[in-house]
């Protein structure tokens, strides 16, 4: 597989086809792993870096499950080819920093993914569309038993896998879940949620993880703490939390539109309007605008656009990708002309 091959299939988040997809956009499950008596990465010298990305290249190669993955080196990468990767969600935007003894491996259906010599040594994610964290489970559980008879991960009994982040201690696992909540967010019913997730030992991030701030009305919501808890119970606490979010957010659907119809009527269609209209626009106005978009569709208000499409241009309307579609480097301005170009020909199609 060639990275511009990527291009031509709807990752498998964006698919639209998980239970609660209409709230829920996509549920990942992360596994931190080291290898034993060897430096984080951040301490590794340049051979010693070299030699754990082979090491760990040869052994994702030869699992059943990666066998037909492809490995991208992001020294032999772009900005723009690396950038492209965030925005897909298949790398962090701190492993497209430095480039050196750094890789990322992914799957054909963008399903898998894992880093190399990232904040540690692999960091292999699952990714599945709408609330679905117990079958990415099974699938990066299955991954992990095959690596792990490779190679010797950094364990103690008392204290269970060894990270670089004392957070990630334990059964170095982090479940995300990411949520569209325009309703709480338009109610201001937003801070009380967030500030009640916080309390639940919980943090919430923006659309690209760690360091990003909400927009588009998206949140990201992960455990904090992997520590003294077993697998089973992260997921089972992230649900029990998403399911109550997931019913706010419904709730505040219903009566936004019982009270004040006319309102959320306008604001979708006035931001379709733009979205079908505009000849310059940035990233940021396309993904509020987008968000809207979306929230008329799950509410019946946009009756020809499928939310499938929707997703798929919240990524494809990013500057990478749109980089990567002209097949060329773009300016700022070159950009917001091409990503309103771009909005106009696909929402024409429906």
């Amino acid at each position: 597989m060639k990275l511009d091959d990527l291009l031509k299939h709807t990752s498998e988040w964006l698919k639209d086809t998980g239970p609660n997809s209409d709230i829920v956009i996509s549920s990942r499950i992360r596994l931190a792993r080291n290898l034993d008596k060897a430096a984080f990465p951040h301490w590794a010298n340049k051979a010693r870096g070299e030699e754990t990305l082979n090491m760990i290249t040869e052994a994702l190669s030869a699992s059943d499950y990666l066998n037909k993955a492809t490995v991208f080196k992001l020294a032999e990468l772009d900005s723009v080819d690396r950038q492209f990767l965030v925005e897909r969600h298949l790398m962090s935007m701190e492993h497209a920093q430095r480039t050196n003894h750094k890789a990322v491996v992914i799957d054909d259906d963008e399903i898998v993914s894992v880093m190399i010599n990232e904040e540690d040594h692999i960091r292999m994610q699952v990714m599945q569309s709408g609330c679905n964290l117990l079958e990415a489970w099974n699938i990066i559980n299955k991954l992990d038993d095959s690596i792990a008879g490779k190679l010797n991960f950094a364990f103690l009994p008392d204290w269970g896998y060894l990270t670089a982040c004392p957070t990630n201690t334990g059964t170095g696992m982090r479940g995300s879940v990411m949520l569209h909540l325009p309703a709480l967010v338009m109610t201001r019913q937003i801070e009380r949620v967030l500030a009640a997730i916080a309390k639940l030992s919980f943090t919430t991030r923006g659309l690209y993880g760690e360091g990003t701030q909400a927009m588009g009305n998206f949140f990201q919501i992960s455990n904090q703490v992997s520590l003294g808890h077993s697998e089973e119970e992260i997921i089972e606490n992230i649900n029990n939390l998403i399911r109550q979010i997931v019913e706010q957010e419904a709730q505040a659907r219903t009566l936004m539109v019982q009270k004040n119809k006319p309102l959320v009527e306008d604001r979708v269609s006035r931001s379709l309007g733009v979205l079908k209209n505009a000849r310059i626009i940035s990233s940021q106005e396309t993904i509020e605008l987008l968000s809207m978009v979306r929230l008329g569709c799950d509410l019946g208000i946009i009756k020809d656009i499928d939310r499938r499409s929707i997703n798929e241009l919240f990524i494809t309307t990013q500057p990478a990708h749109l980089q990567k579609i002209e097949a060329k480097k773009l300016s700022s301005p070159e950009r917001d002309l091409k990503r309103a170009e771009l909005i106009r020909s696909k929402l024409s199609l429906n």
